[in-house]
């Protein structure tokens, strides 16, 4: 049952992530850590995350994923 909720929110941060105007197979997380150093916002919401789980921007970036 753990894993199916788990399963859940990341669906749910995908698709955020897609109204958002980004790849539907991408999380904000993985969104954010590629361009952290260049968007102010980014960087801040890395910050904010790393006080919950550290690195958390790093773990989370997909290179594979975010070219479409």
């Amino acid at each position: 049952m753990k894993k199916y909720f788990w399963n859940i929110l990341i669906s749910i941060d995908q698709l955020a992530n897609t109204v958002a105007g980004g790849d539907p197979d991408e999380t904000i997380s993985s969104r954010v850590g590629k361009r952290r150093h260049n968007c102010r916002f980014c960087y801040w919401l890395c910050r904010a995350l790393h006080w919950i789980d550290p690195h958390h921007c790093d773990k989370s970036i997909e290179l594979d994923e975010g070219n479409k």
